[in-house]
């Protein structure tokens, strides 16, 4: 049996953000290669994370995901947990591979049957569930097919998407597409830190257009089943996102800003919202050899109504266009585009706390995309220290929630629709290329036995939701 410690007087005192009280969801989030383990249960095939664990030295430690938090036994439990926590709301995400096993075919009875049990059991304390269709586990059969960068895996994904929804739909009406497509397409087959481990640009960008591709195909096929069965269905995409600023006001630095935010944000914002792509990205990927594979009623395709935007954020940056020797150019005859440090404090993950910058974004955001918004994730990892007593006593989380949610506020404040706030992760987890070495939960997991412990951070998070909303 898992047992559950609960700090019960945190040393930071939790606040109320009256901006925050009226019509907003608070909840916690998770991702499913990240805490359920089981990677071989009951069906379920392999992933392109569970094959790039086993790539000598792609890992830390060489970690794997094979147990994780063991969420897809001790689920019941951990339901608990989260309602323990006063949120009203639990963002997690579908295992593809458990689901459809190999990308292709009918849905795996038993694959499913998890997550109606999870959906359930949320229903049954009272929390709403918040389902994510795609966090990063591509079916690898897909991938030894050709991966995101083919247009065939936009088809398969819409597939799934539609006999995900079909099998729970009736139970979820808050839905996501994909989570953080720069991330599966620039880190995973730009820079190769991520799965699959490729190292090719024009493949990433290729994987960029058919994600959004299959994000549009996944939602117009969504809505028809909503529609066939006369569900009730709010449709969004996840994003991660910072505020992007030049680090002077000299050409070349706003050069930097513009070209960092075509590449990170435009480049899915404006087809997303707007049905087309960045204009000035456009003219200039031709110098790097790339060509967007836009086919005729693609943009169409991708330019779903949202219901809303989901927000993943975690620092900004400012850029400048020149290198360490103040050159301009790169040795491929380039544009520089490089960050540079605010001097701010750092998180374990050597990014800078930026919360000043979710403000700037957010508000960004609903003036030029006018789309409802809630940050899906916000979270930071430190190096926890575990008390004598058992308790962990997270100070350095607590500051750091507290002033992005003083940052979230401060945006509805200035009239901003933000509709909510996921703290991430509600559990320490699997953290993709860095193992098991980065925390980032408000609940403390101890990987040898799976014991739970609410740290001081989850402690301030429940009472400052309670606080906030007068219970």
């Amino acid at each position: 049996m898992t047992t559950h410690a609960t700090t019960t007087t945190p040393l930071g005192a939790p606040r109320a953000f009256p901006e925050l009280a009226e019509n907003f969801t608070w909840g916690v989030a998770t991702s499913a290669y990240q805490i359920e383990g089981a990677t071989e249960a009951d069906g379920r095939t392999a992933s392109i994370w569970d094959t790039f664990c086993r790539v000598p030295g792609a890992v830390a430690n060489g970690d794997t995901g094979d147990a994780a938090c063991d969420h897809y036994r001790l689920m019941p439990e951990d339901v608990k947990l989260i309602a323990g926590l006063g949120v009203d709301s639990y963002r997690f995400s579908l295992a593809w591979p458990r689901i459809q096993p190999g990308g292709r075919g009918p849905v795996n009875a038993k694959g499913i049957a998890f997550y109606d049990r999870l959906v359930d059991t949320l229903l049954e304390h009272g929390i709403t569930p918040w389902a994510t269709l795609y966090h990063w586990d591509l079916p690898q059969e897909l991938e030894d097919a050709g991966g995101w960068p083919e247009r065939d895996t936009a088809h398969r994904f819409a597939e799934y998407a539609e006999l995900t929804y079909r099998a729970l739909g009736d139970r979820v009406v808050n839905w996501t597409t994909l989570n953080e497509p720069w991330c599966s397409a620039m880190l995973g087959y730009h820079e190769g830190v991520h799965a699959p481990g490729r190292r090719d640009f024009s493949e990433a960008l290729h994987a960029v257009h058919h994600l959004l591709l299959g994000h549009g195909m996944a939602a117009q096929r969504m809505r028809a089943a909503a529609a066939e069965a006369d569900n009730e269905l709010s449709l969004g995409i996840v994003l991660n996102l910072g505020h992007g600023s030049p680090a002077s006001d000299s050409e070349q630095d706003r050069e930097a800003a513009r070209r960092s935010d075509a590449l990170g944000a435009r480049l899915y914002l404006d087809a997303l919202v707007h049905g087309r792509y960045p204009e000035d990205l456009l003219a200039e990927l031709p110098s790097v050899g790339v060509t967007l594979p836009v086919q005729e009623g693609d943009l169409a395709t991708i330019a779903q109504p949202l219901d809303l935007l989901g927000v993943n954020y975690y620092t900004s940056h400012q850029f400048t266009g020149t290198d360490e020797h103040g050159e301009t150019t790169d040795e491929r005859g380039l544009p520089v585009v490089r960050t540079v440090p605010f001097g701010l404090p750092r998180t374990a993950m050597d990014w800078e706390i930026v919360p000043a910058g979710l403000t700037r974004l957010l508000l960004r955001l609903d003036r030029e995309y006018g789309v409802p918004l809630v940050v899906t994730e916000n979270g930071a990892a430190f190096d926890d220290t575990v008390a004598a007593d058992g308790e962990v006593r997270d100070e350095d989380r607590v500051a750091y929630l507290a002033g992005h949610l003083a940052a979230v506020a401060e945006a509805r404040a200035q009239g901003a629709d933000v509709r909510g706030y996921f703290a991430w992760s509600l559990f320490d987890n699997f953290e993709w290329a860095y193992g098991y070495d980065k925390r980032f939960g408000i609940v403390r997991v101890d990987y040898d036995t799976q014991r739970r412990t609410v740290k001081e951070s989850g402690a301030w998070y429940r009472d400052t939701v309670r606080l906030t909303r007068g219970r």
